[in-house]
């Protein structure tokens, strides 16, 4: 642990309370100088620390920044984000680099999260709007035991856990539009993207990226109409460190189910948070078009379509438009 994460250790543990320099230093084994020097580099990065020459020093508040320190505080998981948890003030995609990281021997429930992208993914080649603190862009390394043809299933596992993160914390009633959005008053407030690598008939490793809305309070015209986020929602501005942990919380959770026990539980909990079950629809794929009305979701996150001449389709992915 380096110098200035023992200091922010040590003032947090003091709870309220002014801790001395003399006492810093000495707990540190460095020059109150030294502890000085720390403490401005603390408040560079957003904290919010009190000093004064008789009392010492004060912690009053951490930045809103996805510190890794800040999400494993408090983290009640066994593997997810654990290990590693990757930062970047910057970067053009969580999933391009959670996948240079996965290629590199990451292990499983590696977390990297970043404050901005600049080329955020979305499906189909589309870009995320990522702007600076205003969302949740990040990516997870998973590498299960399960054949490739079920890897489609993280994205459903991955939206649920989405949704009961928002619901635990905001209060907010979000669903999930089929394959992988969530949506609050019929508005987009996150997307996830699900990239996999494989060997032979075996999975290397899957990439789940998150883009959530949080604290963004305008939209670039063309989606303006289409996204929200828990700031517009509800007026206030929501601590992302705190919905990041949860999120991974939940993730974990759903993730050893599927592990242990199968998927079952995971879509049963998927369609009572879908907003597709019988619902009349569009779905276009590339060039084909089919409009009904959904039967259901199998197992497998297949879409079931009733079109209008009685013919069922299988539907694997597409864009939805609700008639």
């Amino acid at each position: 642990m380096s110098t200035k994460d023992q200091l922010l250790s040590y003032l947090k543990e003091s709870k309220g309370s002014w801790v001395s320099g003399e006492s810093l230093s000495n707990k540190i084994a460095v020059t109150r100088s030294a502890v000085w020097k720390q403490i401005c580099k603390l408040r560079e990065d957003g904290y919010v620390i009190q000093s004064s020459p008789k009392k010492g020093y004060l912690f009053q508040k951490a930045p809103d920044m996805l510190f890794p320190d800040e999400i494993r505080e408090g983290l009640k998981t066994k593997v997810f984000g654990k290990k590693q948890i990757v930062y970047f003030n910057e970067t053009d995609s969580t999933n391009t680099r959670a996948k240079d990281l996965a290629i590199k021997g990451a292990p499983e429930g590696t977390l990297v999260v970043s404050e901005k992208q600049t080329k955020g993914k979305g499906r189909k080649g589309r870009n995320w709007f990522s702007p600076s603190r205003g969302g949740i862009y990040t990516s997870l390394i998973l590498r299960p035991r399960i054949p490739p043809n079920e890897a489609p299933k993280m994205t459903l596992l991955t939206a649920v856990a989405v949704v009961e993160t928002l619901h635990s914390l905001t209060q907010l009633k979000a669903n999930i539009k089929w394959p992988n959005d969530i949506l609050i008053n019929g508005k987009k407030i996150a997307g996830i993207l699900t990239e996999i690598s494989t060997e032979m008939d075996a999975i290397d490793y899957i990439v789940v990226g998150l883009g959530m809305n949080v604290n963004t309070h305008n939209f670039p015209d063309d989606i303006h109409e289409k996204a929200t986020s828990i700031f517009i929602e509800t007026g206030k501005h929501f601590p992302r460190v705190k919905l990041i942990r949860e999120y991974i919380q939940w993730h974990e959770k759903y993730y050893e189910i599927f592990m242990k026990t199968g998927f079952e539980p995971i879509i049963k909990r998927w369609k009572e948070f879908s907003n597709i079950l019988g619902r009349k629809i569009i779905v276009e794929i590339i060039d084909k078009k089919y409009i009904g009305e959904v039967q259901d979701i199998d197992s497998d996150g297949t879409l079931i379509l009733k079109d209008n001449n009685g013919k069922y389709h299988r539907i694997s992915s597409g864009d939805v438009t609700f008639m």
